[in-house]
């Protein structure tokens, strides 16, 4: 029922008896639960409907994306999960992983008058971790700074829903309308202009993983637009190249800006990245 409180489907609950949960997220048709019970510690997605407006028109695949999700994780050799659907949408449970966001680690470097330089072994990790999905062929299509979990021990690239590389189950396919503008390549953003949909690449993915690099160091996007500007203003800006006049501190400053080139053939790739950094 709209506006009553979420709840996990009946068929996650009997698959894992939870001994605790809790709600992480709950926005824009999808919530994230914390679930521990005596199999393991997961983190639960459950997809819902958007209901069509002006923002979400031909959002619909907000109640597929948890399903997707689990048969990219699938393809790429994770055991430990499900996926299925329930009376309103799709979901999947797979392993937690504990720890900050990328943009949580390093917010000591963006306060004011901060003599904190990010650390490049934080920006390393992240980059091994998106290097390993580009290995087996993937992109992943939607970087950002919450997607990038840094572990104790490794750091963990989440939220595969829009992933392209491999085999999708048709009924839960959908495509590809762009991300989080913040963190859009050029090409992502004219294309989503001129068709309402684009292919992620894997040059796209390292655009956006500078972008996630640069506004967690210092608190400022890539790209000059108005906080409140509509998406397709935003999506102009990028895919005209309205770069902002901020560097990252330290050594990242200028690998930073390479992969943030306007052409995707003059970012470096991936692997380019990590040798750069390490």
């Amino acid at each position: 029922m709209p506006g009553s409180p979420p709840e996990l489907p009946l068929v996650v609950l009997d698959a894992l008896m939870p001994t605790s949960q809790r709600l992480v997220l709950d926005r824009r048709g999808s919530t994230v639960w914390e679930v521990e019970s005596h199999r393991d510690h997961y983190a639960v997605k459950v997809g819902y409907p958007i209901e069509a407006t002006a923002e979400w028109a031909a959002q619909p695949w907000t109640a597929l994306a948890p399903a997707r999700e689990g048969a990219v994780l699938l393809r790429l050799g994770l055991v430990d999960l499900a996926y299925g659907e329930w009376e309103r949408g799709t979901w999947n449970f797979q392993p937690w992983h504990e720890g900050p966001d990328l943009y949580q680690l390093w917010e000591p470097c963006r306060r004011p008058d901060s003599s904190i330089v990010p650390h490049t072994s934080v920006a390393l990790g992240c980059v091994e971790a998106l290097a390993e999905l580009h290995a087996k062929g993937w992109a992943h299509g939607d970087v950002q700074p919450a997607h990038f979990i840094i572990g104790p021990e490794r750091t963990h690239l989440i939220d595969l829903a829009l992933a392209q590389g491999g085999n999708v189950p048709e009924g839960y396919d959908f495509p590809f309308r762009g991300c989080l503008v913040h963190y859009e390549a050029p090409e992502i953003a004219r294309s989503v202009l001129d068709t309402g949909e684009a292919e992620p690449t894997q040059e796209a993915d390292v655009y956006a993983l500078g972008a996630s690099l640069l506004i967690s160091a210092t608190g400022w996007r890539a790209m000059e637009y108005p906080d409140d500007a509509p998406r397709s203003v935003q999506r102009e800006a990028v895919a005209d190249g309205r770069r902002r006049l901020v560097k990252a501190p330290g050594e990242l400053g200028e690998l930073i800006d390479a992969m943030l080139s306007h052409a995707p053939g003059d970012r470096p790739t991936i692997y380019e990245v990590g040798k750069a950094l390490s």
